[in-house]
């Protein structure tokens, strides 16, 4: 409510209106509605909080932060502007800064199911697992039905190598959620590291489905389909990687790696010029360039890639 006793109608009429039109995406009419109850409430903390949340919507971060901060000012005890000026500090990179201001909503509010799940995200950015896996867990138990938490836990599982920790939380992501392309192309990676490359593709397949515009899947369902060596099958899922995203260097060093498995070197040193286009600095393309030109007689062709690395050609061209 508008703490201002002598316009209070007013103002809290102009914060309903600019709610309301946030609500429907009116983000530009709710900053002036918000504009308005300030102006009529300068101390009006709710306001500035709403103010923030339709300037974050607009990707004014800046702003959407000058008015948490305002709204903190006025009332230091309410958990909703540390929340979402927490959510603001993420979109910039500020992680630790995220962390700090979910772990103050969290003290006001210890019962807020997003604000862990939140603050779990932040701190598998700066690679605290596990404290991420400890947010995911609170989460869960407040809302056991969360897919969403299962599936970052599951994540952070994976990046911690415990693959069949990640596929339990994968699972049951997807007993929950049936239609959670994320949770199935994460299981299938996590079946590709356990060496289940059908286990894999069974998944990307179902990834692929609900998501046909996801490049990586087809990517990681190629890796799969060269390790049962359908080299074909992979060249076809790397072709249609490199149409959704033409700037995927390694769905270019994997087909070329399929095209140097099938003999085809030419086509795999055009695929491997084609990453050092997009990552000059890439050692690996040079080096399976050069292992591409030596396979067709270009021996001063090789020797070039191989100084620009400084490498000995000694072994085959490996899959990312």
């Amino acid at each position: 409510m508008s703490k201002n006793s002598n316009l209070p109608d007013g103002a809290e009429a102009c914060f309903l209106q600019g709610s309301a039109k946030g609500g429907q995406g009116d983000y530009c009419g709710a900053i002036a509605d918000f504009d308005r109850a300030i102006e009529l409430d300068p101390e009006y903390a709710e306001a500035y909080t709403n103010r923030g949340v339709a300037k974050s919507e607009l990707g004014d971060h800046n702003g959407a932060i000058a008015d948490f901060d305002r709204a903190i000012e006025l009332n230091p005890d309410y958990a909703y502007p540390y929340n979402n000026r927490g959510h603001d500090k993420f979109r910039q990179g500020d992680y630790r800064g995220a962390i700090a201001d979910y772990s103050r909503a969290i003290e006001l509010n210890s019962d807020d199911v997003f604000t862990y799940s939140n603050r779990g995200v932040a701190k598998s950015r700066l690679g605290d697992y596990d404290g991420a896996i400890a947010d995911y867990s609170r989460t869960l138990e407040l809302k056991p039905d969360f897919a969403d938490a299962y599936t970052s836990r599951g994540n952070v599982k994976f990046e911690l190598g415990d693959y069949h920790g990640a596929i339990a939380d994968f699972d049951r992501a997807i007993e929950l959620s049936p239609d959670n392309a994320d949770a199935y192309y994460n299981r299938g990676s996590a079946k590709r590291e356990l060496g289940d490359p059908d286990g894999a593709i069974a998944d990307y397949d179902r990834a692929i489905k609900l998501n046909p515009d996801d490049a990586n899947a087809y990517t990681n369902r190629g890796v799969a389909k060269s390790a049962l060596s359908d080299h074909d099958g992979a060249i076809a899922d790397y072709d249609r990687a490199i149409k959704l995203n033409p700037d995927d260097a390694n769905a270019y060093t994997n087909r070329g790696n399929a095209k140097f498995a099938l003999g085809d070197h030419e086509g795999a040193i055009a695929d491997y010029g084609q990453v050092i286009e997009l990552d000059p600095e890439c050692e690996e393309a040079y080096f399976n360039r050069a292992l591409a030109k030596r396979e067709l007689g270009d021996h001063d062709g090789a020797e070039a890639d191989r100084k620009a690395i400084g490498l000995t050609l000694i072994r085959p061209p490996k899959d990312r």
